[in-house]
């Protein structure tokens, strides 16, 4: 991203956040954090090609984002998006939300789609929910739903919106050792090493981790770089961060 500028989605009059000048290499695994409000969940829809760059240049695999035109769909596909909420289709059971990507980008049929979906059911453990439909599961699994149904098409980045907010310590302990997995090459994507961006609103359960970070504030992306960069900053916005209990609304 060069001097980038990012709109709300809600308002697309409205920027949330600018100047992002921002190079995410193959294989990093980066944090971005920022209090409720500061624009990580637009900047992530920017980066997925959900809306364009209110200014600026953005390119993903060296093509010019965002990609609409079916002829680069192939190149598209290659990032796969997790939202906060899971955005999962409510009149579909969990394995047909899973298999969705393969039925309407592969034109898989079901049978053909059985066996890759069901790798994906059992190491999320989501086999007992397989028949169930989205509303009958509680939000710490329809999170984990959308994230197999943005893995299973084996992209090269994966973007996932605040996947530890709102999670009970079972849950968000198997977030953080299942991103781990993914970034250093996990089964389900034959042990190839994935590119991943998080947001977070609360950088406690990063504490020490070997990440890259950044941080948004006032409109603003900032660059931290590891742990001990982060420490070494303690800006008010990560002192605030790592109290992230007594900010939260």
């Amino acid at each position: 991203m060069h001097e980038v500028a990012v709109s709300s989605m809600r308002d697309p009059s409205t920027i949330v956040v600018e100047g992002v000048n921002w190079t995410v290499a193959s294989g990093d695994y980066w944090v971005v954090a920022g209090l409720q409000g500061s624009g990580k969940s637009d900047l992530l829809m920017m980066t997925a090609g959900l809306m364009p760059p209110a200014h600026g240049d953005y390119r993903l695999f060296g093509e010019p984002m965002p990609i609409f035109v079916d002829s680069r769909l192939e190149t598209r596909l290659r990032l796969g998006l997790v939202f906060e909420s899971g955005q999962l289709f409510n009149h579909l059971t969990v394995w047909e939300n899973i298999a969705l990507p393969l039925r309407y980008h592969e034109n898989w049929s079901k049978a053909e789609s059985a066996a890759e979906v069901q790798r994906f059911l059992a190491s999320m453990e989501l086999e007992p929910w397989a028949d169930s439909t989205p509303g009958a599961m509680a939000r710490n699994w329809q999170k984990r739903v959308g994230l197999a149904r943005a893995l299973i098409l084996q992209p090269d980045v994966l973007l996932v919106d605040n996947p530890l907010g709102g999670l009970d310590l079972r849950h968000l302990q198997w977030w953080m050792n299942f991103a781990e997995g993914l970034s250093r090459g996990h089964p389900l994507l034959y042990n190839r090493p994935l590119t991943l961006v998080i947001t977070t609103a609360d950088l406690r359960p990063w504490r020490g981790q070997k990440r890259s970070f950044a941080t948004i504030r006032n409109k603003r992306l900032t660059v931290l770089g590891d742990w001990s960069q982060v420490e070494v900053g303690s800006s008010e916005l990560v002192r605030e961060l790592l109290m992230a209990e007594t900010v939260r609304p």
